[in-house]
């Protein structure tokens, strides 16, 4: 590349890093103490994945799927996921019209940019059902028709711990659609008296303006997809890989899709720092909330010890 195109990209590059600065330093006064979960949660939508929130109720799940699609501008909508939620009422129902004779089309609440999925594992397996096509294609068929979904998409899910009562635990395959999961956590004392003082999240929320809109994040996203990964962190991947897959402390090895999707999440963590490629400490940054919804251990443990157990068997380059 000649040097006037280096100077663009890198332009570019710290442009987009002020951006997402000032975006996640917006975010920070209203999900206190959290600086990493904000910037993983950010990173897993720049890299057009979706993300699985998993933790205790009252954490500020909901909160921070609302705040992420405030700041960058898109549509949002809430589905509480409950026991006897159905399909229909996710992806939407054709009704006949007696003026015109035909079938309508109504759309249901997945036609946003922003869908929340509270609780998703609250709802049967028919209704998690539901979600595979639009996650992975970006549409939804309704009695042999395709309706494609508004661009961008993307799915926040919370869930609550599965040893709770009441949950139907989500399928291999459809954890493998989401990109990243991460937890909140209970915040630290200073945090915690900070909230306490401070007004309502949701009111903090409604005042905060878009800080992008589409145009930005698209070129935010082709950003993430220019990073530049070197031979070096490609076999580091590929090794990571290949030891989930020949150690017995895992039941089921990671795929091919899983290497890919750390990839993405390691390119848009770079991004988020500024840089326009990726160093090691970025692939360890993201390998656990990318990887722990996707191993099994055969001694039962999950978890964030599975992604630091990971991190440590395996050297970076």
């Amino acid at each position: 590349m000649s040097p006037e195109g280096t100077g663009r990209v890198e332009a570019g590059v710290a442009a987009a890093g002020g951006a997402i600065a000032r975006l996640l330093a917006a975010a920070e006064q209203v999900i206190l103490g959290k600086p990493e979960a904000l910037r993983l949660a950010l990173a897993c939508l720049l890299a057009g994945g979706h993300l699985l929130i998993e933790d205790q109720p009252g954490v500020g799940k909901t909160t921070l799927a609302h705040l992420l699609a405030r700041l960058l501008g898109l549509g949002f909508q809430r589905v509480q996921f409950t026991s006897d939620l159905l399909p229909a009422d996710l992806l939407g129902v054709s009704i006949f019209d007696r003026t015109t004779q035909h079938f309508h089309f109504q759309r249901g609440p997945i036609f946003t940019h922003v869908l929340l999925a509270d609780e998703v594992n609250r709802a049967t397996p028919r209704a998690q059902s539901a979600l595979l096509e639009a996650m992975e294609e970006r549409q939804v068929t309704i009695e042999g028709v395709t309706h494609p979904l508004p661009a961008p998409f993307f799915v926040i899910a919370t869930q609550n711990p599965t040893d709770q009562a009441g949950t139907f635990p989500l399928p291999e395959s459809q954890l493998d659609r989401f990109l990243m999961r991460i937890s909140l956590g209970y915040p630290d004392r200073g945090a915690e008296r900070a909230l306490l003082r401070g007004e309502d999240r949701r009111a903090l929320i409604a005042r905060l303006p878009a800080m992008m809109d589409h145009a930005v994040l698209e070129a935010l996203q082709q950003q993430v997809q220019n990073v530049h990964v070197a031979d070096p962190l490609l076999a580091y991947v590929q090794d990571v890989l290949a030891y989930t897959r020949g150690s017995p402390r895992y039941a089921t090895g990671l795929s091919p899709r899983a290497g890919l999707a750390l990839l993405r999440a390691a390119k848009a963590w770079a991004l988020t720092g500024g840089r326009n490629h990726v160093l090691p400490e970025d692939l360890q940054a993201v390998l656990g909330a990318v990887v722990v919804h996707r191993l099994r251990a055969t001694d039962g443990s999950h978890g964030p010890a599975l992604g630091a157990a990971l991190r440590e068997a395996v050297p970076i380059p």
